[in-house]
């Protein structure tokens, strides 16, 4: 009976060997994600953003600024105060940029509150996570593969600044479906 449970463990150890293996980029996709992390760089310079994440900074709206994580999971992708984030001018921008080789995006403000995606997002602030800060350093960011929580994809995440004058005023995070690159 001892022999079935090492099999057992064996197979499993094995497995987690094959995800990390899978989960390596290699030069080529590095590549692809190097020329993604391009042109999100242009939209994140678009006027649209810029100008929608300078009016988020000056005035956080009073119905976001005592928003919390547990009241932001509490809505629904439907809710009219979620689907606001989609509909108002950087969202659209963002929808009419979106690729097949988009998982997600949205954009935040310097607090790391959101301003803008393309659907709704597993968190309300990024505040504290490299996605965000580093962006807010003025550099860019590459998160490893994973799966997505709120669009349950395997994706990977590059997150750049929103500049305003050379200087980082927000970020926008990107999935990128490794598949189809």
């Amino acid at each position: 009976m001892k022999t079935p449970s090492k099999l057992i463990l064996l197979v499993l150890a094995l497995a987690g060997t094959l995800v990390s293996v899978r989960a390596e980029i290699d030069a080529d996709q590095q590549a692809k994600i190097d020329a993604k992390l391009a042109i999100v760089k242009t939209w994140a310079a678009d006027p649209v953003v810029v100008a929608e994440v300078v009016a988020h900074n000056a005035v956080l709206p009073a119905d976001q600024a005592a928003l919390t994580q547990d009241k932001w999971k509490a809505f629904t992708v439907l809710d009219p105060f979620v689907r606001a984030f989609s509909k108002n001018p950087a969202g659209a921008l963002l929808k009419s940029k979106k690729a097949e080789w988009t998982t997600e995006a949205f954009l935040s403000d310097a607090k790391g509150f959101k301003v803008a995606f393309l659907s709704k997002p597993t968190n309300w602030s990024h505040a504290g996570k490299p996605k965000h800060d580093v962006p807010m350093t003025g550099k860019t960011w590459q998160g490893t593969v994973e799966t997505d929580e709120s669009s349950g994809l395997q994706q990977l995440q590059i997150a750049v600044p929103v500049l305003k004058d050379g200087a980082p005023i927000g970020s926008l995070v990107v999935g990128l479906s490794l598949g189809k690159l």
